[in-house]
C-alpha cells in the first residue's frame, strides 16, 4: 500500500514522503491516526506542487542545520553526573540531559532527535547521533565525568 506521510513517522519517514507499508500497518494505524493520507494520482499531484514549493525552505533549513554541525564541532561537551564508587554512575545519562547541556550551550535540538549509541552508566567517553535535519546528521561525541562534590 503507497501513503503520503503527513507527519514524521519514526523508523518509517519524514513528512510528504511517499511510501509502501503493509495494508494492515496503514489502514489501522497512520490512517486513522492522521500520519498519512492514500498515495492517489491526485493527491501525488498536490505532494509534487507542495514539493516544489518547499524546495527554498528546505535549503534554508540545510543551511541552518550546516551551521548547528558547526557549532557542535567546535564543542567539547563534558556532563557531569552523580557517581558511585569507581566509574559507575548513580542512574544513567540519557538524551534529554544532552539536549539540556547542548542547551546550555546555546544549541537548542529537542531530545527525539538524539540517538544514543549505547546504554550511559559509566563515566567516559561517548557518542550520540545528532538528527538535525533529513539530510544533515552529526555524531556528537562527549564525555561523562563524576561530579564534583
Amino acid at each position: 500500500m503507497e501513503l503520503i506521510l503527513k507527519e514524521d513517522v519514526e523508523n518509517l519517514g519524514f513528512k510528504d514522503d511517499l511510501v509502501s507499508v503493509k495494508n494492515g500497518y496503514g489502514r489501522n494505524f497512520l490512517i486513522p491516526n492522521g500520519l498519512a493520507i492514500l498515495a492517489t494520482e491526485s493527491n501525488k499531484k498536490v505532494l509534487q506542487e507542495k514539493i516544489k514549493q518547499s524546495q527554498n525552505k528546505q535549503k534554508k533549513a540545510i543551511d541552518e542545520a550546516n551551521k548547528i554541525v558547526k557549532k557542535l564541532e567546535k564543542l567539547d561537551l563534558k556532563i557531569s553526573a552523580k557517581s558511585l564508587e569507581g566509574d559507575k554512575l548513580f542512574g544513567s545519562v540519557t538524551s534529554s540531559e544532552i539536549a539540556k547541556h547542548l542547551a546550555e550551550n546555546s544549541i537548542e535540538i529537542e531530545k527525539k532527535y538524539i540517538q544514543l549509541t549505547s546504554n550511559i552508566k559509566k563515566t567516559g567517553n561517548y557518542s550520540a547521533n545528532l538528527r538535525l535535519h533529513r539530510e544533515v546528521s552529526f555524531e556528537l561525541k562527549f564525555e561523562v565525568i563524576k561530579e564534583q562534590k
